[in-house]
């Protein structure tokens, strides 16, 4: 089995939907921390598990320097973001998202 992972930065706001009062409930800003991890019983044509550059295109273009509240169609957790990375990329099996220093949600398809 080849695994990889891939570490993004993502600059984006987003606000919490919660029934219950919270300061996330206001829009507020996270340096997003992303990794996103991948992995193939045999490599592609082209000698690899997927294009680092894909995994920054299907993740990074779409959430970088936006309101995630706007342009994903659920109520952007760091647990709900890293599930939808994951379903981004067919070989990714596990993302995490931080969404601050000691704050990180972790998806991960289980075999």
């Amino acid at each position: 089995m080849y695994y990889i992972s891939k570490r993004i930065e993502v600059s984006a706001s987003h606000r919490l939907e919660l029934d219950y009062d919270s300061k996330c409930s206001q829009l507020h800003g996270h340096n997003w921390i992303i990794t996103i991890y991948c992995k193939a019983c045999e490599l592609n044509q082209n000698g690899m598990v997927v294009d680092f550059t894909e995994i920054k295109r299907k993740i990074k273009r779409p959430l970088d320097h936006q309101n995630l509240n706007d342009v994903l169609p659920f109520n952007p957790t760091a647990e709900n973001i890293a599930r939808w990375c994951v379903e981004q990329i067919p070989q990714c099996y596990k993302a995490t998202v931080q969404e601050s220093e000691g704050n990180m949600a972790c998806y991960e398809i289980e075999d």
